[in-house]
């Protein structure tokens, strides 16, 4: 079978796929329609938290499948619930919506702070400043919230309500917020598409105490960041804030589409009955994946996941052919001289895949990855950029 051939006819042309079919795997190593190896170092883009074909998650997903695998959300669903209660008890939220992945969570974000300003102030606070170079999705909605033109230029008009401040920058936070009749401010603590960029401790404290003092809202996106990504359960716990608003999807189902919306104190009652719902969201096998993840992200693998990130960095910063390294935990952007293209090319060539973020190399390993084989593809990865 070609698959390529086939996909090119069947699939719609919106990925600029490497040529590559990846038809099995193992833990973090997966292989082609020819039998060869590879160490991925991407895992669907922070999907596969515990790498392919988990023996544990295998076995939480299939022994739910042979239970009930949907049910409407007109019924209750031991899985969802389950999940609902973990992940406040973990969080500190207070109740959670569930949809089907990371641009439908922070729809549900927006739609949320949206009414909390109407509710609070006037139906007029509705806008929501979020920052340059963030990504919040691909609906026409959450391509407002994305904070690059890029992602603009080919299906305007967008939904209006949404201005940019430059990240980092309180004076712009504090500019907009003077300018427009606001109800939140939405940011990644790591800036994943837009560079693996992180924000600076001290402008994360800010921002939460500006939405205090403001009554403005705050909508963390987890989407890429969370479920053990930076080296805590989620990012904005590695500086010692809690927003109002936490959006996740990704790693937290491990490999099925699932993405939550967990509202704190502020909006825990704000959606009712009626204003809002998703067929799929809350799905029970997706919940049960979902579950086996969290179970897993405790204490030991978090600081497994620092280790690696160290180790990571210590290797590449200042490498040859590396201009710098920044991001948080396992999610790591490398700027270099060569074009990215052409390491990740060479990487391929050699066994070994890596991700873009704009025009750096972006890493998104496995938590679990086995050290050795995270030691070799580095040492791949360093050869390519000395070249």
């Amino acid at each position: 079978m070609d698959i390529k051939a086939i996909d090119k006819e069947y699939v719609a042309s919106t990925y600029a796929r490497f040529p590559l079919s990846i038809c099995a795997g193992k833990g973090s190593l997966v292989y082609d329609e020819n039998g060869k190896e590879y160490i991925d170092l991407g895992t669907g883009i922070a999907v596969n938290s515990f790498g392919v074909a988990d023996e544990s998650w295998v076995a939480a997903v299939s022994e739910q499948l042979s239970k009930l695998q949907h049910t409407s959300n007109l019924y209750y669903s031991e899985p969802c619930a389950t999940l609902a209660k973990e992940l406040c008890t973990r969080t500190g939220m207070k109740k959670v919506f569930f949809s089907n992945s990371g641009a439908e969570a922070n729809e549900c974000a927006i739609k949320v702070a949206r009414k909390y300003g109407e509710l609070t102030k006037s139906a007029e606070h509705t806008t929501i400043i979020t920052l340059k170079d963030s990504f919040h999705g691909r609906t026409l909605t959450t391509l407002a919230a994305t904070g690059q033109d890029v992602f603009h230029k080919d299906f305007l008009p967008l939904t209006d309500g949404f201005v940019y401040a430059a990240a980092n920058s309180t004076e712009d936070v504090e500019r907009l917020a003077a300018d427009n009749k606001c109800c939140a401010v939405m940011f990644e603590v790591v800036q994943g598409e837009g560079g693996v960029l992180p924000l600076k401790p001290e402008f994360l404290t800010w921002l939460r105490d500006f939405a205090d003092k403001n009554d403005l809202l705050l909508i963390a996106d987890e989407v890429q960041t969370g479920n053990g990504r930076t080296g805590e359960l989620y990012g904005y716990m590695n500086f010692g804030i809690t927003p109002d608003i936490v959006s996740t999807a990704k790693g937290l189902g491990g490999g099925l589409p699932i993405g939550a919306t967990m509202l704190g104190d502020k909006v825990k009652d704000i959606l009712q009955a009626g204003m809002h719902g998703s067929t799929f969201g809350g799905n029970p096998v997706c919940c049960a994946g979902a579950l086996n993840i969290l179970s897993r992200i405790d204490d030991e693998l978090l600081a497994d996941v620092k280790k690696k990130s160290k180790y990571i960095f210590d290797e590449l910063t200042g490498a040859k052919g590396v201009k710098s390294v920044t991001g948080l935990g396992l999610m790591i952007g490398i700027e270099c001289e060569r074009p990215a293209s052409d390491i990740i090319n060479e990487c391929m060539d050699n066994g070994v895949l890596v991700i873009k973020a704009k025009q750096k190399i972006r890493l998104l390993p496995a938590l679990n990855i086995d050290f050795e084989q995270l030691k070799k593809a580095i040492k791949i990865l360093k050869e390519a950029c000395a070249k």
